[in-house]
């Protein structure tokens, strides 16, 4: 699978993860929409995409990185990131 395949992949699975646990459709998430700024989101709404993330990709998220999860290009960038390096 190539690179662009995977991103693709990945940002379709983590938008409708986050539009999942935000209740709203995942076509209403602007990829650089500050989570917690412009989409609302509280502390357990992001350890449920963390947990979420990690569960389907089966990979372990530092916690160091936990503070750059702020919108969804900058987590397809981490996921995609961890999934190469694994």
């Amino acid at each position: 699978m190539s690179d662009s395949t995977t991103n693709v992949n990945v940002e379709k699975d983590l938008r409708r993860l986050v539009a999942e646990i935000l209740e709203v459709e995942p076509s209403e998430i602007d990829a650089e929409a500050h989570f917690v700024k412009d989409l609302g989101m509280d502390s357990m709404m992001a350890l449920e995409i963390l947990a979420g993330v990690e569960k389907k990709y089966r990979i372990s998220i530092p916690e160091d990185l936990l503070p750059q999860f702020i919108n969804l290009s900058k987590t397809i960038e981490i996921v995609t990131k961890l999934l190469k390096d694994r």
